[in-house]
Order: structure tokens, then C-alpha cells, then sequence
């Protein structure tokens, strides 16, 4: 079984559960909710949004 982790937020997503997003390009995303997927098209960097793991990483803050 595969763990997949969201292409956004970075959150673990469970087996059955998410969405699977291929570009034209071959890129593949996986998403844990419509709210990541939304957020990605908007072209917003996971970095700079406060509730994403990366986003809190860079703020120096602890992982939840």
C-alpha cells in the first residue's frame, strides 16, 4: 500500500480518500481536498499560505 501526501498542504492522504490531478505535461498531483486543489489553480505557493506544512515550516513553527 502506497502513502500518498497531499501535493499542497503536505497532509498524509488515506488509502481511497483524495483526488488524482494529471496535467497535459505528465505532472501529477494528488489532493486531500477541493479546498488544496482550489488553492493550487489559484497559483498561491504552499510556502506563503499559513495552514500548510511547508507554510509552517518556513514561519519556524512546530509540525502538527
Amino acid at each position: 500500500m502506497e502513502k500518498r501526501k497531499c501535493s499542497f498542504c503536505g497532509v498524509a492522504i488515506e488509502q481511497g480518500t483524495g483526488k488524482l490531478y494529471a496535467r497535459k505535461d505528465g505532472t501529477v498531483f494528488y489532493f486531500c481536498s477541493s479546498k488544496c486543489q482550489r488553492n493550487l489553480n489559484l497559483g498561491r505557493i504552499p510556502r506563503k499560505v499559513r495552514w500548510t506544512e511547508a507554510g509552517r515550516k518556513a514561519r519556524g513553527k512546530a509540525a502538527k
